[in-house]
């Protein structure tokens, strides 16, 4: 499968089934568009004739032969033969998401957990039940010894000393176990402080700080419960917060809504505050909602990552540069082979926990009494749930086959595509559509920094 592009001047080819990406000219462009429908040389030499050399045409071919050969051109799919024996893969838990607290001091105007409450009751995580889920990853996690722990809510900081001694406890089982935990923390900023993050700084690999973008942004989707916004409360501190992480990782991360289709302009908001990792994500809601995406809005989405692109191309070469999420690819190595067919794992690998045990396949299904699949003390009950995640792939979403991005995105969210199609194996087309812009930009990122080395 080829995938044929141009952005922001560049002629980019991607080999879909061997990854490989090839900026080509004018002439190469147009023969592998032709040898993409079925024409062979002399059908090509016919139809360009009047545009190219015949000399060049013929080299050109010889080149894209090379190409071929070489398993970097129209590969076949080697995976697909490979489904069933990856299906029937041995899967161990490898992270948990912790709902260490279901409520929020925040009435963000698109939270898919109503506020925290995640359609059930306000409640907090206790130590003895996240205890507890840290001895069931430790008892489900095989011979595997890096182990990750989400922190998550609501807001996490509202049961602060419950995450605290969990980390305490889960360093203690590390040497006991031979196991390595890698907690990470998701927060709106409002409880942040100095002890807070000096605590962070030092346990947690990584910090999400919830930030949508501009000071008008941010204030109308994430409001305290009264009205007031929340931006010049949080700002200060994420600043401080992020600064203070030296080589450790953290996110600035947002989401876009309809309300602020120009999107690139909060990126580069949170650019020119100081942040240097950044993810601004399009909201994923029911088309009801005054603030949800439409189909409608898909060009000015697409416009607004090519402008971001462009506008990242040029603060890098002013020394000014950032990474934007979504456009962080890895083309010479990237994730295993499971990870492009079946993604983050939820379900099988990933698993989240309420604060009073239960355990659903991800954060995004809690609630949803279908997907109850056990919990921390019995462990996994309803193993079908597990068995219908572990079928779940890009070859098994009808959709995915003829997507040039199903290596990329590994066939999306399956709660995405539960909440809009009652199944998880089906899609959500609009996020499909914006993925694949993402990853077209995201090469033609890689493009300009080959062009510029090159120069250099």
């Amino acid at each position: 499968m080829i995938h044929r592009y141009k952005n922001n001047g560049y002629n980019i080819v991607l080999d879909v089934n061997s990854g490989s990406v090839h900026v080509v000219d004018e002439l190469v462009y147009d023969i592998i568009g032709l040898l993409d429908q079925g024409k062979q040389e002399n059908e090509i030499q016919e139809e360009l004739k009047n545009t190219y050399k015949e000399d060049d045409i013929r080299t050109a071919c010889k080149e894209i032969q090379e190409l071929k050969d070489a398993g970097m051109l129209f590969t076949e799919d080697i995976y697909r033969n490979a489904i069933e024996h990856f299906k029937e893969r041995e899967t161990v838990v490898k992270a948990l998401c912790l709902h260490i607290a279901h409520d929020c001091n925040l009435a963000c105007r698109y939270c898919f957990a109503e506020e925290g409450e995640y359609h059930g009751r306000r409640a907090m995580m206790s130590y003895e039940v996240g205890k507890q889920a840290l001895d069931f990853l430790i008892a489900n996690s095989g011979n595997r010894k890096n182990l990750e722990v989400d922190f998550f809510g609501g807001e996490p900081l509202m049961n602060w000393d419950v995450v605290k001694k969990l980390v305490e406890y889960g360093r203690e089982q590390e040497k006991l176990h031979n196991k390595n935990f890698r907690f990470t923390l998701t927060t709106n900023g409002v409880l942040l402080n100095d002890e807070i993050m000096e605590f962070a700084n030092k346990e947690m690999a990584n910090v999400v700080l919830s930030i949508d973008g501009r000071k008008e942004v941010h204030d109308f989707m994430r409001p305290f419960r009264k009205g007031a916004g929340s931006y010049d409360l949080v700002v200060p501190k994420f600043q401080k917060f992020a600064e203070s992480r030296g080589e450790k990782s953290y996110y600035a991360r947002g989401t876009f809504t309809r309300h602020n289709l120009d999107f690139a302009e909060d990126v580069l908001h949170l650019a020119d505050l100081g942040f240097d990792q950044i993810s601004v994500e399009p909201v994923v809601a029911d088309e009801k909602e005054e603030y949800a995406l439409q189909w409608e809005d898909v060009p000015k989405i697409c416009e607004e990552y090519d402008k971001l692109a462009k506008e990242m191309i040029k603060r890098k070469k002013e020394g000014r540069g950032f990474n934007f999420f979504h456009f962080m690819i890895d083309l010479t190595g990237g994730p295993c082979v499971y990870k492009r067919l079946s993604g983050c794992g939820s379900g099988t690998e990933y698993l989240a926990v309420t604060p009073w045990g239960d355990l659903y396949p991800c954060h995004q299904f809690v609630g949803e009494e279908k997907f109850l699949m056990g919990n921390v003390w019995d462990g996994v009950k309803r193993t079908d749930i597990c068995k219908e995640f572990k079928d779940c792939n890009v070859y098994a979403k009808e959709k995915c086959q003829n997507c040039f991005a199903k290596f990329y995105c590994s066939g999306g969210c399956a709660a995405n595509s539960y909440n809009f199609h009652g199944a998880i194996n089906d899609v959500y087309e609009l996020g499909c559509e914006l993925q694949r812009k993402r990853v077209e930009c995201a090469i033609m990122l890689k493009a300009a920094e080959a062009a510029e080395a090159e120069e250099n």
